[in-house]
């Protein structure tokens, strides 16, 4: 007899998602001497914090792990509430339900199924970046604008997507003539088109990005992701 860690068996790819999440809470949530298959419905979120940045460090294979700012944006999403204060989080606990059965508000999917998306993105495709922290990544939408909206003309950040899985997008600042700003975001990029051309260069192609949040310019936080040689032009 041999202890082994949770085993899911499924018949189709389609359920490989469920079953990594099913894997991921017992795992982490599991009492070493419980009844078998017996799982907490309900954990403390701070424990599901401490969770998804080890799982985060460890399929990125980055020291860079999730911070403070971070945690709130993925509280808020999901408990699904923009009123609450980073530390009335704490003291709250997240059901298996809100963690991969309920659908995000508005989305087509669960909370788990965004998360791993952004998982595979970054492991794939940015990790470097993220290891550079060049990716705020965790942030809302709604939180880019107001940190945006006082910055000069082409001031820019990273995050990953809302509406899709494993996508990352870019919000800039655009100011008119008579000093209004407006944040615009760039249609999210998935990890089939940063394998066809990298974030580093897309970034480089795109004249209206200048600087990278708050005031570094592009060329001097990514130059040392541009690709040398300048294809895919033309």
């Amino acid at each position: 007899q041999v202890l082994s860690l949770p085993i899911v068996v499924i018949v189709h790819g389609n359920q490989d998602n469920n079953a990594k999440a099913t894997v991921l809470w017992d795992n982490a949530f599991s009492e070493i001497d419980r009844v078998p298959f017996v799982v907490a419905e309900r954990v403390p979120w701070e424990k599901m914090c401490d969770t998804l940045n080890l799982k985060f460090k460890a399929e990125v294979q980055t020291t860079k792990g999730l911070l403070k700012d971070h945690y709130f944006f993925l509280a808020q999403k999901i408990f699904n509430d923009h009123s609450a204060r980073p530390e009335d989080f704490q003291s709250r606990s997240v059901s298996w339900a809100q963690f991969n059965k309920e659908i995000l508000p508005g989305r087509g999917f669960t909370f788990w199924q965004w998360f791993d998306g952004v998982l595979d993105l970054t492991k794939r495709c940015l990790k470097s970046y993220w290891s550079d922290r060049l990716i705020v990544g965790f942030i809302s939408k709604q939180y880019v604008c107001k940190l945006l909206s006082t910055e000069p003309d082409g001031t820019f950040l990273l995050r990953f997507s809302d509406s899709e899985i494993g996508g990352v997008t870019i919000a800039h600042v655009i100011r008119g003539k008579d000093g209004s700003s407006q944040v615009e975001n760039i249609q999210p990029f998935s990890a089939k088109d940063l394998s066809i051309r990298s974030l580093g260069d897309r970034i480089r192609d795109l004249g209206q990005l200048r600087n990278l949040y708050p005031n570094i310019p592009k060329d001097q936080a990514f130059g040392s992701h541009y690709n040398s040689e300048c294809w895919g032009h033309g």
